[in-house]
């Protein structure tokens, strides 16, 4: 018996994007003839390609495959979600056009050097790449087990998911290792494309097979009417969020949802944290100008990639509860489901955080296996691509920077240009092994770790607001900041009450009473992500420090990368009345669009429990994010366009540094 024709269609087309991705490899490894080159390709990226290769760096597998799935879980509450569109790239306004003036004016490489530089402090190296190398581990094993997951459920388990795993990270280490970061951002470019196509597709698919726009509102007020979870105000979850805040110790415990609007808006900071994270600040350093910026910001990320997560996913998540994933729904409503899932996935248990949410997508793409097994193949392939997009460019910047802040600080200061790039592929292989193991022994605390390394990259939100902004914050802030942010993301994560277990066991060992007994608070203590509390004790103790802590020689140190930037990016007289205007766009825009305020949306353009007062046929909550997408929109352009955030500088940047990267501790005066 022959192969399935969508296996031989996946295997087609899976070669077609492996070729496409092995011949950037080897067209970046001939161009990389220095340091560089290999790590910033020359500073050369030009403008498409970084529009759509840091689109592709921005919204990782999860978006293509996760997503969905918890939004089929926890519904339009966890949709809100969607706005990491706007928020992921509102880091990259705020830090991005900054970071990469003073990587010309100095030759940064890598933002330890950057911040080593501007601190006179090894000290915050060493952190920057640690914060690198936790985000960057986990964060890449999730994407590379999916990608052997998504292969096992569309080979009908002809690969294994950790074998598929394996196969499919050999092809990108070639790339990625060959190549540096040119080459990833030239994969990226066609991997942006295929995310963006696969999501639209698989939710015309899902929207086509339950039976148009009018059914699927129908079903959306159908399963609101037979849903158990209800919010505090009685509401179903799927279509309200459960309130501003609630007092529990474990988030997820919360009545109606963890999703409540402090909830979403600390959610959202972990998520900043992707552009936060020091591999986007290698991003930053590798572009020609800042002119990429505010069109990849503003239209690639929050008009576009904002449109299709809002409208289709948000189909692909909603929809599969009429197609017989949900067997509840299925047997409450049958004329309202074509039930075309629920045999391949024997029914999605709600409840079961840890269940087949996973399976949603490939189900989906299953759908036309037997009509169109080549659009199988494509599909498969912009599966792929999503989820290598990012690891890829993670894989290339964490090499960099551990080349350049660990061997060449340390090791060998003589590096030449030629032992750089050999240790920079050295490390690309290493971490994609430290992931490969992380990925196959650590399988049940995947998720979780990979939700850890966003939260942990949002921490460096301090020093790039000390670097970028603002010359107060000193290096001792900074330091004790960052380390109390870490340990407090831990500490608020699932991690954290695994962590009083194991001291009471220590105490139970040598014969003592435990201390706790049990842990003091769970997962997201008062719905409040782990982002949330990591960044109140690192920016508050930041602060606090930093008042403690002045020093006259220090600031003056301080104030010649700040007097630079003053002097090439200050906002034209002309336009300086238009800051307070800004401040309140975007205060009001998190406030209501992704925090508190958002409980408003419950009910503002319809009762949640009588669908004849649903605006245009569905939910309130729904019509709410749409609208605060599009305010968000012009909250960007305004930001980015109009407050110059992203503009090309007013005044040329010069360089004052021939030999690119070559960048010292004690360079004290631009």
């Amino acid at each position: 018996m022959g192969l399935d024709p969508k296996i031989i269609w996946l295997f087609v087309f899976v070669g077609l994007y492996w070729s496409y991705c092995i011949f950037w490899g080897i067209k970046g490894a001939m161009s990389a003839k220095t340091a560089s080159d290999y790590f910033i390709a020359g500073r050369s990226i030009s403008l498409w390609v970084f529009v759509l290769a840091a689109t592709a760096t921005s919204f990782s597998g999860w978006t293509f495959m996760g997503h969905p799935g918890l939004l089929y879980r926890d519904g339009f509450q966890y949709a809100y979600a969607s706005f990491y569109a706007i928020t992921i790239p509102f880091t990259g306004v705020i830090f991005l056009k900054r970071q990469w003036m003073l990587g010309k004016r100095f030759g940064f490489i890598t933002p330890g050097e950057m911040l080593a530089t501007y601190f006179k402090s090894d000290t915050v190296r060493i952190l920057v790449v640690l914060v690198a190398l936790v985000f960057s581990v986990p964060y890449l094993g999730l994407q590379l087990r999916a990608s052997g997951f998504l292969f096992n459920v569309l080979t009908d388990n002809l690969l294994d998911v950790t074998v598929g795993m394996w196969m499919l990270s050999a092809v990108v280490i070639i790339y990625v290792a060959s190549g540096g970061l040119r080459a990833v951002a030239y994969v990226d470019t066609l991997q942006a494309i295929l995310l963006a196509l696969g999501i639209v597709a698989i939710g015309i698919i899902s929207v086509y097979y339950v039976g148009g726009w009018s059914n699927l509102n129908d079903g959306i007020a159908a399963l609101s009417k037979i849903d158990t979870i209800r919010t505090p105000d009685g509401y179903s979850h799927y279509i309200a969020i459960p309130g501003v805040i609630q007092f529990v110790s474990n988030g997820p415990s919360a009545i109606g949802g963890a999703w409540t609007g402090i909830m979403v808006l600390t959610y959202m900071f972990a998520l900043m944290g992707i552009q936060s994270a020091p591999a986007f600040s290698m991003w930053a350093f590798a572009n020609k100008s800042p002119k990429p910026f505010a069109p990849q910001q503003v239209w690639a990320s929050s008009f576009v990639i904002g449109f299709i997560l809002f409208i289709f996913t948000a189909m692909q998540g909603l929809g599969a509860h009429f197609l017989g994933a949900d067997l509840k729904f299925l047997a409450a409503y049958p004329d309202l489901t074509n039930n075309l899932m629920g045999v391949g996935l024997g029914g999605i248990d709600l409840m079961d955080s840890a269940g087949k949410q996973g399976m949603l997508v490939p189900q989906l793409i299953h759908l036309i296996s037997g009509s169109a097994p080549w659009l199988v193949g494509i599909l498969s392939v912009c599966a792929l691509a999503a989820m290598q997009s990012t690891g890829a460019a993670y894989m290339s910047t964490a090499g960099g920077m551990l080349t350049r802040d660990i061997l060449k600080r340390y090791l060998m200061p003589k590096a030449t240009h030629g032992q750089q790039k050999l240790f920079g592929r050295i490390g690309v292989v290493l971490i994609v092994l430290a992931a490969l193991a992380v990925a196959t022994t650590a399988k049940d605390a995947l998720v979780l770790l990979g939700g850890l390394a966003v939260a942990y990259g949002f921490q460096m939100w301090p020093a790039l607001i000390a670097v970028c902004w603002w010359p107060f914050l000193t290096r001792q802030g900074i330091v004790v900041g960052l380390i109390a942010g870490l340990i407090a993301v831990t500490m608020t994560e699932s991690i954290g009450a695994q962590v009083f277990s194991f001291i009471d066991q220590i105490f139970i060992f040598f014969s003592m009473d435990p201390i706790f007994g049990e842990p003091l608070w769970g997962r997201w203590p008062l719905t409040i992500h782990s982002a949330g509390w990591g960044i109140m004790f690192n920016l508050g103790l930041a602060i606090i420090i930093s008042a403690m802590t002045q020093n006259k020689e220090e600031l003056e140190h301080r104030l010649t990368f700040h007097s630079f930037l003053q002097e090439h990016a200050s906002l034209p007289d002309s336009k300086r009345g238009l800051i307070p205007i800004a401040w309140i766009i975007t205060l009001v825009w998190f406030f209501f669009g992704i925090g508190p305020g958002a409980v408003i949306g419950n009910w503002i353009f319809g009762n949640p429990n009588d669908v004849s007062t649903w605006f245009l046929g569905i939910p309130s909550i729904w019509a709410w994010q749409i609208l605060w997408w599009v305010i968000g929109v012009f909250m960007m352009w305004f930001l980015a366009y109009k407050m110059e955030l992203s503009t090309v500088p007013n005044k040329e940047v010069i360089a004052l540094h021939e030999d690119i990267g070559d960048v010292h501790l004690d360079v004290d005066k631009p």
